[in-house]
């Protein structure tokens, strides 16, 4: 089962996780990671704008690899766009599979790759002003280890 999931408002990764665990009777085990809004060094507020025709594919493309490649029970990709204040979840990755260290790199992986090869434009707001931000020299690290 691939679930992916672009959305709009503020949600609770629980929920998600807890039916998408469900889902899957048997599975030896789920890892998830939930990414929030980091509030430190004045972040007032976050934006992520996306170009409709490619993120949705591009994220199924990405859950897609992910399956085949760790033989996956199941994956689930939530991810948030707009206007997001400090604490607020941006992202969830939830991987279901008969043994933990598939379901531990499949997150892993999808993560590294929404960091730096993703289909959002992103900006904070600090001091009343809005700045673009740019995937770091460490996202791309992250991102060649997969190669």
């Amino acid at each position: 089962m691939i679930d992916v999931r672009l959305l709009t408002e503020q949600f609770e990764p629980g929920q998600f996780i807890g039916a998408f665990t469900a889902a899957h009777p048997g599975l030896g085990g789920i890892c998830s990671f939930v990414g929030e809004v980091r509030g430190a060094g004045g972040v007032e507020a976050l934006e992520l704008s996306h170009y409709a025709p490619l993120t949705l594919p591009g994220m199924a493309a990405l859950a897609q690899t992910a399956s085949d490649r760790f033989g996956l029970m199941g994956i689930l990709i939530l991810h948030r766009t707009g206007q997001m204040a400090p604490g607020e979840p941006i992202v969830c990755v939830s991987a279901a599979s008969t043994h933990r260290r598939a379901a531990f790199d499949a997150v892993d992986y999808a993560m590294d790759h929404l960091k730096s090869q993703s289909w959002f434009w992103k900006r904070e707001k600090r001091a009343g002003q809005w700045h673009w931000i740019e995937p770091r020299a460490d996202d791309y690290a992250d991102l060649s280890r997969w190669d």
